[in-house]
């Protein structure tokens, strides 16, 4: 005797309900995505615009209808750029003042982000405060004093002087960022070191250090475009000593009294910013992991 199915047929409903789902969803992400695109144009926007301007011959540059692609691209620009007085030794004294300020400024601000955030001793928080208040400070507002220790001390136009306003300015980011990723690394593991025979700082180097490669890649990374991008002290500490000025300092040399040779200020920014553009693709992975491990704990 054979009795009847009790087998349903197969819905031919079900695939399609996550589709019906699907489709108010990406709806209501639509106003999202669209102000990210508005905030992504209105970011991207004038980046496009210099390396634009500087692959336009100068006839584009200066016509009355703008064109947002080069009609007939040239290099002239580069070459007026690369073959600009000075253009080696500003860019040698760049990397030297940077480079110096980051270095100084890591080494600096992992000794206190530890203390901070390993040891307990009196005043930490009062340090702590004082270092927020540094960071929330604007440093426009010390360019007269540092003009004046610098003056005093017969340190302007110098880089070494300029190397060290660079470290005072990175600093207090480089101690905020890096105490909040070593919060986040436990402090069990030093411990543990230290229960097998490893000393402090023994159980530093070898456990917490490698851990904390992100954090350094990321606050060595930032402390650079700021050191790299800056203009202001430049432009007050070096004075009467063309040959120690920096890149930044440099692009404002083409502008003069007959006016502006745009091209070539554009082309000089765009080969300025390529090297923290090739730094930044290149620890682009590094650099968010370490933003994210920092922002763990304060």
């Amino acid at each position: 005797m054979n009795l009847p199915s009790t087998r349903r047929p197969p819905s031919t409903r079900t695939p399609l309900a996550p589709r019906r789902l699907l489709a108010p969803r990406r709806l209501r992400r639509l106003p999202l995505n669209l102000a990210a695109l508005a905030v992504l144009a209105t970011a991207a926007f004038p980046v496009y615009w210099m390396v634009a301007t500087a692959f336009k011959p100068t006839a584009e540059i200066q016509s009355a209808t703008p064109t947002f692609l080069p009609l007939h691209p040239t290099l002239d620009h580069f070459a007026t750029a690369v073959h600009a007085p000075g253009f080696g030794g500003y860019w040698r004294n760049s990397l030297l003042v940077t480079l110096g300020a980051v270095l100084l400024s890591l080494l600096v601000a992992l000794l206190a982000a530890y203390a901070v955030g390993r040891l307990r001793w009196r005043g930490r928080r009062a340090f702590l405060l004082l270092v927020f208040t540094a960071q929330m400070a604007p440093w426009e507002a010390l360019l007269i004093p540092m003009y004046v220790i610098a003056r005093d001390t017969d340190m302007l136009d110098s880089l070494s002087m300029l190397t060290l306003v660079y470290f005072m300015t990175t600093l207090p980011f480089t101690i905020v960022t890096l105490r909040g990723f070593l919060a986040a690394v436990p402090a069990e593991l030093e411990e543990a070191a230290q229960v097998d025979g490893c000393t402090r700082a023994a159980a530093f180097r070898r456990i917490t250090l490698p851990l904390l490669a992100p954090g350094l890649l990321a606050t060595s990374l930032f402390g650079f475009i700021t050191a790299w991008n800056e203009f202001a002290f430049a432009n007050t500490l070096i004075i009467k000593n063309q040959d120690a000025r920096t890149l930044p300092v440099w692009l404002s040399s083409f502008a003069n009294v007959f006016g502006t040779d745009w091209g070539a200020t554009m082309a000089a920014a765009t080969l300025f910013m390529l090297p923290v553009l090739l730094v930044f693709l290149f620890l682009q992975n590094k650099v968010t992991t370490g933003m994210t491990a920092g922002a763990v704990k304060g």
